[in-house]
């Protein structure tokens, strides 16, 4: 079974910056695709982003243009780097990778 463990969450005022780590275990993580959810309070959890084994990568429509992911097969980690962020942007955010969840991470943005 795959562990994914999220860190980097916090508190930011809105226009503010973030990078989430999902560090994951196992052996096949260089041909892993690796997603972000997220949920926010009274909502439903949704797509954010997602980067395939091959590094191509997807994005909601909400958070295109602000938001990159990437990975680093070395250390088996996924980053989400989060730029002009938004108070609609407060949520728990969750690595994934197949069926697999993180515990999640919180982001609260507010002034």
């Amino acid at each position: 079974q795959v562990q994914l463990v999220e860190s980097g969450g916090g508190l930011v005022q809105p226009g503010g910056s973030l990078t989430l780590s999902c560090a994951a275990s196992g052996r096949t993580f260089s041909m892993s695709t690796i997603n972000w959810y997220r949920q926010a309070p009274g909502k439903e959890r949704e797509f954010v982003a997602r980067i395939h084994w091959s590094s191509t990568t997807y994005y909601a429509n909400s958070v295109k243009g602000r938001f990159t992911i990437s990975r680093d097969n070395v250390k088996n980690t996924v980053y989400l780097q989060m730029n002009s962020l938004k108070v609609e942007d407060t949520a728990i955010y969750y690595c994934v990778r197949d069926t697999d969840w993180g515990q999640g991470t919180q982001v609260t943005v507010s002034s």
